[in-house]
């Protein structure tokens, strides 16, 4: 594993255990399978782990993991705040005393507050005195560092940063959002200010490894240095020097032994010219079949009518990626459990974009991918269906 050291003497592994995506079994985390990947990564030398107060049942289980193994003081544990639920210092602090009990810990090594996407969203929080919780919270200990996730553009991303002295952020960022999202205007500006910048959607929750149109396999195969789809996402992040960690939601043990393979191999400067404009090959070969571009975050989730909205616009694009048949496949499947709908059960109420770290038009494109995928077809599967899920 290879380690960059931060302004504060940190040395953290350049990949970190991204915990959102945790697997799950009847709507729990798999305990047993979520054990075995944290400590396969740790044992590896992974020792940046990364979670949130809304991440159902992620921090309490890195929390009962890092007991267990009574490794909590060689790790360091990145969580998130919720801007959205602040309204005193008071609840800061009953929110903050939860996630020290969930995490089984007396202090959190990185503390973010989460997606922070307008600089109106820190001046409120500023108003009911978050300046000085923190600066309480850091004379204690409970707090070692304090930063911020954010999704959102570069500019926004510029003024939030030279807005209050950050010891560290969380941005989006891949070769696709190169000049997208915070991007590499961002990732440069929060580095020459000193400020670590940690990496999540690496691979644009797997949209860059998964359902790739056939003329991007065509590039990647054809390229003479040979990288699976995921291991160049990942070695176009590391060589860069302005990259402190790269997070991954890893849920596999596959994914999570190539992934610190990967890490263990690359050096920063590695890519070529030819390597860096064959991948601005493949992303004009996704951009081209790509209808939404949404990560599958599932911030937008639950929906109150239960649209499976990231599984519906994964179907989308996949229709037009893969063709007609595997996009209704996809779609069939996604819409089939009992506790999701379709698309056309989308009443517009608009909840779900508020929560859209990509800015999506939620309610536009899912009624362009009920056109699309609810053909007669689907209507006759899922009023068979219907009468199965009552």
């Amino acid at each position: 594993m290879k380690y960059r050291e931060d302004k504060y003497g940190n040395r953290l592994s350049v990949l970190g255990f991204g915990c959102m995506r945790f697997k799950k079994k009847m709507g729990r985390i798999n305990m047993a399978d979520a054990e075995r990947q944290v400590m396969s990564a740790f044992r590896n030398g992974v020792n940046y782990f990364d979670t949130a107060f809304i991440y159902p049942g992620s921090e309490a289980a890195i929390g009962e993991i890092f007991e267990k193994n009574n490794i909590r003081d060689q790790v360091y544990i990145a969580t998130k705040l919720p801007p959205q639920l602040i309204r005193s210092t008071e609840i800061l602090d009953k929110l903050f005393n939860e996630q020290l009990k969930r995490l089984r810990t007396d202090h959190i090594d990185f503390y973010l507050m989460h997606m922070m996407a307008d600089i109106k969203v820190w001046e409120r929080l500023k108003s009911i005195g978050i300046e000085k919780w923190i600066e309480d919270k850091k004379a204690s200990g409970a707090i070692r560092h304090i930063g911020f996730s954010y999704h959102g553009k570069s500019d926004m991303f510029c003024k939030i940063i030279d807005a209050y002295d950050w010891d560290m952020c969380l941005i989006q960022y891949n070769y696709m959002d190169e000049h997208t999202q915070a991007g590499r205007k961002g990732l440069r500006h929060a580095h020459e200010k000193g400020i670590p910048v940690m990496i999540m959607e690496p691979l644009r929750g797997g949209r860059l490894v998964n359902n790739l149109p056939a003329e991007a396999k065509e590039i990647f195969a054809g390229h003479p240095v040979q990288h699976t789809p995921a291991q160049w996402a990942f070695r176009w992040l590391w060589n860069q020097p302005e990259v402190t960690v790269v997070l991954s939601g890893m849920n596999s043990d596959d994914m999570v032994a190539d992934n610190i393979k990967t890490a263990s191999e690359t050096e920063i400067g590695e890519l070529t010219p030819d390597d860096e404009e064959m991948l601005k090959r493949v992303v004009g070969a996704i951009n081209s079949k790509m209808k939404v571009g949404c990560t599958g975050c599932e911030y937008c989730m639950p929906c109150p009518q239960k649209v499976n909205i990231s599984g519906t616009f994964s179907a989308y694009n996949r229709h037009f990626s893969d063709g007609r048949f595997a996009g209704f496949r996809e779609y069939v499947k996604c819409t089939a459990p009992k506790q999701f709908a379709p698309a056309s059960m989308c009443i517009g109420c608009g909840k779900c974009e508020k929560h859209c770290p990509q800015g999506i038009e939620i309610r536009k494109q899912l009624k362009g991918a009920e056109k699309v995928l609810e053909v007669p077809a689907y209507k006759t599967l899922n009023k068979v269906a219907s009468a199965f899920k009552k």
